[in-house]
């Protein structure tokens, strides 16, 4: 294996941090919570969790962290994450692949519409302002 240089390191160094500090909740305004127990896994969760890093990347956010937890119960329909961002219901989608990763992003965190056809876990809806309500 060949020696890395200083430079080399401190790029690997300032890469993982930045890779650490999307994953911390200090300071965010909102959470994504992807469902990493086995059966997640299996279902391919860490894609997605790379694809949400990726696609709040490509879309300059930074106000938002993505986590991991264990079994969210919803196994039938994993991969399994959970959306909480300010002005929506906190609700929890599920069948998640790297294309409604992007819809998520776009539809829900960007014009905080839901994400109909994905959403398992959806809030009542006397609790959540539907257009025009605000």
């Amino acid at each position: 294996m060949a020696k890395m240089t200083l430079e080399e390191l401190r790029n690997l160094r300032a890469s993982k941090q930045n890779s650490l500090q999307k994953r911390s909740i200090e300071g965010k305004e909102g959470q994504i919570i992807i469902g990493m127990g086995t059966c997640g896994i299996a279902a391919g969760a860490k894609t997605v969790l790379d694809a949400f890093l990726s696609e709040l990347d490509a879309n300059g956010i930074t106000n938002i962290s993505v986590t991991q937890t264990g079994c969210m119960g919803l196994c039938h329909v994993e991969p399994t994450i959970e959306v909480i961002v300010p002005n929506m219901p906190d609700v929890i989608y599920g069948k998640v692949d790297a294309k409604v990763v992007k819809q998520i992003v776009k539809d829900h965190i960007i014009d905080h519409k839901l994400v109909s056809e994905h959403l398992y876990d959806k809030p009542s809806a006397d609790i959540y302002a539907k257009d025009g309500d605000k």
